[in-house]
């Protein structure tokens, strides 16, 4: 369903279900339409995990604007995944694969990657890029990685835990960009939307002199 920040109809367009997204760019004062994607998320042997996330980031933002009967001019796709010696850690579907995901980056550094894209409906051009976080946990004990689990925090999370909730515990360390861990690289999308004149942000703010 269809969410709107206001009564009129915004150029920009969220193709995401992702809550945080959402805040994310609320926060910086956008005007925007919250649409999920439905372009299916697969993984295709060979390509890089950038190649996967600009791929996913450009698929859901395509889908969205491919809708004749959407309204919006610039839509905005993303995608964020753990890798974990360059493997791709996604959504735990029980308590076990969190545990043995959580057991996995106890104590030692990975690397959390977002993909970003933005179609202009308009021109039809799409434009993306790639931000790489690295991340280092603390040594979990098993108390603590089975009673994460048990909050439910981590079933909808990839890698299995939420910088910005209750997993914030574990994080000893990130050398990059925060919100691209949360699950977009807002910096750098907001330098892309104001470079192609989508968006700025805080539109309302007055600046006084």
């Amino acid at each position: 369903m269809q969410q709107k920040n206001n009564d009129q109809q915004p150029e920009l367009v969220l193709a995401s279900a992702s809550p945080r997204r959402r805040e994310l760019l609320q926060r910086v004062g956008l005007n925007f339409a919250v649409v999920p994607s439905t372009a299916p998320e697969d993984e295709i042997p060979g390509e890089s995990p950038e190649q996967h996330v600009i791929r996913l980031s450009e698929a859901k933002a395509r889908e969205v604007a491919g809708r004749a009967d959407q309204p919006g001019r610039y839509f905005i796709g993303s995608d964020t995944i753990v890798l974990h010696d360059d493997a791709i850690l996604g959504k735990p579907a029980n308590a076990g694969q969190a545990a043995a995901m959580l057991r996995a980056l106890s104590g030692r550094r990975h690397r959390v990657l977002s993909g970003f894209a933005v179609v202009d409906r308009a021109s039809g051009k799409c434009y993306s890029g790639a931000v790489s976080t690295n991340v280092l946990f603390k040594q979990l004990t098993e108390a603590e990685i089975s009673g994460y689990i048990t909050t439910g925090e981590p079933f909808d999370k990839a890698g299995g835990y939420a910088i910005q909730g209750i997993g914030t515990f574990m994080v000893r360390a990130i050398e990059g960009s925060y919100s691209n861990v949360v699950g977009l690289p807002l910096a750098e999308l907001l330098d892309l939307l104001e470079e192609i004149g989508a968006a700025t942000p805080f539109p309302q703010a007055e600046i006084s002199t």
